[in-house]
């Protein structure tokens, strides 16, 4: 039987396959047998190490015998690179990934970007409805009456919305945000009115005021929420209202300079107007700033700089120095406390970089605070953490003070000293932040007047539907900070009770109201105050306490005291974005239901009565807790679980309220300025 060639490997066999080499053939004395070389000669070699046999493959009768015969590669194994060899290898091939992807990325923004640049010259005619360009006059002062707008024929969908419930939006903040965001556009025919056509982002105000955040990262154009719904925008002025036919007087300045006022008929009206800063009489508060709007932002950024470029010039008197670097805050709520921490940040961060070293040394920055502690609606041990932390950072925090005036160079308040004693002390003062509560705008103190039940001085006071008290019922709404949810739940006893006594034949005053009506009752008060769900709790032990004569049943004037119990534990609920984002969301998730409801009840001649009542639940606040910023650190205070720390307390007050950001545009905006600053540092300049 012939033998196979033999066959060469430049490499040496690899040991590891030695157990799979086919065994070399023996002759009977145990020797090899030798095999022909490949040259032809008669000479006999020996297999090397630099050799191989192989075996033809002969077919098996056996099938795991076939299986066992593998042919083996001659082919030289790869050689083992170097670690620095693998790591350049490497390297080189995560870079050249890297590259490709963000060439893929740039050139894709590219494409994007081309496609976002379009020439229409093609003009076609736009129909307007004659009603539009001249509205009917009428009302009390006989002006133009807006029943249509100049965009409601822009489209088919704005052409069918004309025929539905006009839906009147006051203001651009979080309520009405919330509100639009809810809303189906096919509902209703939506109108909205402010003087300002964007967004605030107001919780992050105070960093805009030294550079930390660019103005821009916090607006959102109020047009683009409004396309949303296929609404309609006025950037014009809410000046009164005439509830009995349902007309909002409305003042926009024309093109000319001239103010114009006009009518704006609605079937609902939602008033998110805000409110204005409390002076609390003190004189002088001209010279002061203020913190509401985007311009206030601009105009305390400007001055902050502007002492600063003063304070260098070599005309400057150490005195002078001294006074337009002393920074005054009045008010110790979140806002003064947050902006009094940016402030810090700015002159402990940047002012070094770029100005004299002296300026450092005669900075000074004051909170004063009319309590005894900053943050006072804020848990104690968070308080008391704040005020170390600004002790720490040479923040000087006065409390128990009061700010009697404000003049041009200094700031006179009275403080109370160890023994009770009211003492007058002053401050050289540079720049003064006022921010001490919120008061009623013109527009609310002008409703106000006409409706009696409006006794409140600081806002509009609405029910647990949020409808306006006085106004004709549900058609006038208030959300935010110019409204305040009245509880007053003693005072609608004798409507709880009503239904009990009508069912028994007594006065209300006279009936005896056992546990299992009791029950009743408490069902009913919870139904028509949320809020008060909290004191209702344990409706045995109240009927027990206030069971005095311990007869088994309370007497309406037990009931009465009960009552007015509860009603002294109600506080008002917090001037803050948290909570007129939640009441916006509230009543867009009513007036849908309304909607929907709207054609059974007009099929049934239902319109009277209280149908936000039969549709909805009242509303409800829950209060998902208060943060602040205090200068590289952060306090959180969730319903009675309080946090603070440093700079992670820090990220994760960015976190939340990156997460609230209202879109994504403004969402990158924020990004970008908060890495602008740890690259670059603040803007250190005014304009």
């Amino acid at each position: 039987m012939r033998i196979g060639a033999l066959q060469t490997v430049k490499a040496p066999v690899n040991r590891s396959l030695q157990p799979i080499l086919p065994q070399w053939p023996r002759n009977i004395s145990g020797r090899t047998r030798l095999r022909p070389h490949t040259c032809g000669s008669s000479h006999h070699c020996r297999p090397s190490t630099t050799t191989a046999w192989r075996r033809p493959l002969q077919p098996a009768s056996n099938p795991a015998k076939r299986r066992l015969l593998r042919p083996i590669s001659t082919k030289p194994l790869p050689h083992r690179r170097g670690p620095v060899f693998r790591f350049f290898y490497r390297s080189f091939a995560y870079t050249g990934g890297f590259i490709l992807v963000v060439g893929g990325l740039v050139v894709g923004f590219f494409v994007y970007d081309a496609s976002t640049y379009r020439e229409d010259l093609s003009y076609t005619d736009i129909p307007v409805s004659k009603e539009a360009l001249y509205p009917r006059r009428g009302g009390p002062k006989n002006l133009p009456i807006a029943d249509t707008l100049v965009s409601d024929d822009d489209c088919p969908e704005n052409t069918r919305a004309k025929t539905k419930p006009k839906l009147v939006v006051l203001g651009s903040g979080w309520g009405s945000v919330a509100l639009l965001k809810q809303l189906n556009p096919e509902d209703y025919h939506i109108t909205v009115v402010s003087p300002v056509n964007y967004f605030l982002f107001t919780p992050m105000l105070p960093s805009a005021t030294v550079g930390t955040l660019e103005l821009r990262s916090l607006v959102e154009p109020i047009r683009r929420i409004v396309q949303r719904v296929r609404g309609h925008f006025l950037r014009a002025e809410a000046v009164d209202v005439v509830l009995s036919e349902r007309l909002l007087e409305v003042a926009q300045v024309d093109a000319s300079g001239e103010e114009r006022h006009f009518y704006l008929p609605y079937d609902k009206l939602v008033i998110g107007v805000g409110s204005t800063t409390n002076a609390h009489g003190v004189k002088g508060l001209e010279n002061c700033h203020f913190l509401k709007t985007i311009e206030d932002a601009g105009k305390i950024r400007n001055k902050i700089l502007q002492n600063l470029e003063h304070a260098c010039l070599p005309t400057t008197t150490d005195d002078e120095r001294r006074r337009l670097l002393s920074f005054v805050v009045s008010g110790g709520g979140p806002t003064g406390v947050e902006f009094a921490a940016e402030l810090f940040d700015l002159l402990n961060e940047d002012l070094g970089r770029s100005f004299p070293k002296i300026l450092r040394n005669e900075v000074s920055v004051h909170v004063i605070q009319s309590r005894g502690h900053i943050l006072n609606t804020y848990d104690e041990a968070l308080s008391k953490f704040a005020e170390e932390r600004f002790a720490h950072d040479q923040v000087e925090v006065l409390t128990n003070s009061r700010v009697k005036e404000v003049r041009p160079d200094k700031i006179l308040f009275t403080q109370k000293g160890e023994n009770g004693e009211t003492i007058t002390k002053e401050l050289p003062l540079g720049f003064c932040l006022w921010s001490t509560g919120v008061a009623q705008t013109d527009f609310c103190k002008r409703i106000a007047e006409k409706l009696e039940v409006q006794t409140n001085r600081h806002a509009l006071e609405t029910d647990t539907h949020l409808r306006l008290n006085g106004a004709p019922l549900g058609s006038v709404y208030a959300i935010g900070d110019c409204s305040t949810v009245q509880n007053n739940v003693a005072d609608h006893l004798v409507t709880f009770l009503r239904t009990l006594a009508v069912e028994k034949g007594k006065d209300p005053e006279k009936i005896n109201i056992t546990f299992a009506e009791w029950r009743q009752v408490a069902q009913r008060v919870k139904k028509r105050f949320p809020q008060a769900s909290d004191h209702l709790r344990r409706l045995d032990r109240l009927f027990e306490q206030y069971d005095k004569d311990r007869s088994g049943t309370l007497d309406f004037g037990e009931l009465h005291e009960l009552l007015i119990q509860i009603d002294s534990k109600l506080t008002s609920l917090p001037a803050t974005a948290q909570r007129a984002h939640q009441q916006g969301q509230y009543l867009g998730r009513k007036f849908s239901k309304l909607a929907q409801a709207a054609p059974g009840m007009a099929a049934n001649e239902v319109d009277y009565g209280d149908l936000d009542d039969a549709v909805y639940k009242a509303f409800e606040y829950h209060h998902l807790g208060s943060l602040a910023y205090i200068g590289n650190s952060a306090v959180f205070d969730f319903g009675g679980l309080s946090f603070s720390g440093g700079l992670l307390a820090v990220y994760l007050w960015r976190s939340v309220y990156f997460a609230q950001s209202v879109s994504f545009r403004t969402r990158v905006l924020l990004a970008m300025d908060w890495s602008k600053r740890a690259m670059f540092g603040r803007d250190l300049m005014n304009y």
